[in-house]
């Protein structure tokens, strides 16, 4: 399956409120918005792909638990970008400090804020020019730091604030650098 973009801007303008009803009266599919209006349909992931989302982002929530430094979240959290995207990351986090910003109302529907960090898992039906398209999206929506996983090639690309993109080959680790200070992946789980 691949995602499936669906364009009603000539028939409708939705609204922030009207797509954050569409997404909760249908749980079972995962939307996404582009800063077009466009609604991008995702497909689920397999098995592999979700069980290395899962054993990433415990990885995050251990070294967030350690450090209280932010606040982590998993794929099924959708943000309201500046741009007026609205995207899910793989995995994200967020300075506590930016977080608790925000108003209890905004903290519980999609919250107007781009994540400090950004990953993204490529699963075998994602494009990759797609996939960097969205990364670009991120760092011009203010994340700060952002890495590109791709299991098939081994290939990890890091994004970084108005830096050009960095391409690590089958590195065995990466670092959160002053981002997520002291947080190291390692990846030799997801190279398996």
């Amino acid at each position: 399956m691949i995602a499936v973009t669906i364009n009603f801007n000539s028939i409708a303008q939705i609204t922030d409120d009207q797509f954050y009803q569409l997404c909760r009266e249908n749980p079972d599919v995962k939307f996404e918005r582009n800063a077009q209006g466009e609604i991008i349909i995702m497909p689920p992931t397999g098995g592999e792909t979700g069980s290395y989302n899962s054993e990433i982002n415990a990885d995050f929530v251990i070294w967030n638990r350690q450090t209280k430094l932010g606040i982590c979240f998993d794929s099924s959290t959708c943000f309201k970008l500046p741009s007026g995207a609205n995207r899910s990351p793989d995995v994200s986090w967020i300075k506590k400090e930016r977080w608790d910003a925000l108003t209890p109302e905004q903290k519980q529907k999609f919250p107007p804020i781009a994540p400090d960090f950004v990953l993204e898992l490529m699963s075998p039906t994602d494009s990759l020019k797609d996939t960097q398209d969205k990364m670009q999206e991120y760092m011009n929506n203010q994340v700060k730091l952002g890495w590109l996983i791709n299991r098939k090639t081994r290939r990890v690309e890091i994004y970084r604030q108005g830096q050009e993109v960095e391409i690590l080959e089958s590195p065995a680790e990466i670092s959160g650098e002053d981002v997520l200070p002291g947080f190291v992946l390692n990846l030799q789980l997801v190279w398996q």
